[in-house]
């Protein structure tokens, strides 16, 4: 694994780039396992959002600006890449794919809805001051997270009194407040590519949007699965089942590019 410019890291693999996007909070580290699984099919890189592990600072946390800090990576590459983003990253791919449509291959997106218009950052804000930071140790993470305890080890980073998130609380307010205000489905509906959409079945997004998703995306170029027992973070609490659904959709996606 090698890191590179502000927060690009580059886990390995030869061909055409395919790009992980993490979700709010995260770090392009937490795709760890989904990046060597995906080496097969290309140049795998991580991406750390704004905000977020080693990526820049500062705002305005709109979802342009994060959109357009992808697209300055992907025309480093000199051909389209794969977006693959889960949450926050499935939402920044999908963007990305409708106002950089000549840098975007295909996207998959991870449990995320176009409209969640009416929602407040005040129960998230509850529920992470709640957490026991700083905590004692890394066991101390994944016991509190239990079955996304890996996904956050990535997540924090150790300070003189233990351990903390590494990205700060109030931008990550911001950044989510910015999904209650408005909706995204002028986006979706300016996708040129395939775009794959991969729900939990115990999501907490709003019903039925994910599948409308794939069905808005032009061309009939949308795909929509739901994956049985997976909550918010498929591709961490269902690997197998994730995977072998991104599998299938790049085994068909960069076949039919490939052999064009």
């Amino acid at each position: 694994m090698v890191i590179q410019r502000d927060g690009l890291i580059t886990f390995g693999g030869d061909g055409p780039p395919i790009v992980l996007l993490h979700g709010l909070m995260g770090r392009a580290t937490t795709w760890w396992r989904v990046a060597r699984r995906l080496e097969p099919y290309g140049r795998v890189h991580g991406l750390d959002a704004r905000g977020h592990g080693r990526g820049p600072r500062g705002g305005p946390w709109r979802t342009e600006r994060f959109a357009d800090d992808v697209a300055a990576v992907l025309r480093t590459f000199g051909e389209p890449a794969v977006l693959i983003g889960h949450s926050m990253g499935g939402l920044h791919a999908w963007v990305t794919a409708a106002t950089h449509p000549e840098l975007v291959r295909a996207v998959v997106c991870e449990d995320f809805a176009p409209d969640q218009r009416g929602r407040t950052v005040d129960a998230w804000r509850g529920y992470f001051e709640s957490w026991p930071v700083p905590f004692r140790s890394l066991a101390h993470v994944r016991e509190f997270f239990g079955e996304t305890g890996d996904y956050f080890l990535e997540c924090v980073e150790e300070r003189e009194d233990g351990y903390h998130l590494i990205a700060s609380l109030p931008d990550l307010y911001e950044i989510a407040a910015e999904w209650g205000r408005r909706d995204f489905w002028e986006f979706v509906e300016r996708v040129e590519c395939p775009l794959l959409a991969i729900e939990g079945e115990r999501t907490a997004m709003p019903h039925g949007q994910q599948a409308e998703l794939a069905a808005r995306v032009p061309g009939g170029l949308g795909r929509h699965i739901v994956v049985q027992g997976a909550g918010h973070v498929v591709h961490d609490e269902a690997p197998e089942t994730y995977l072998g659904a991104v599998d299938a959709f790049l085994s068909d996606v960069l076949g039919q590019r490939l052999a064009s």
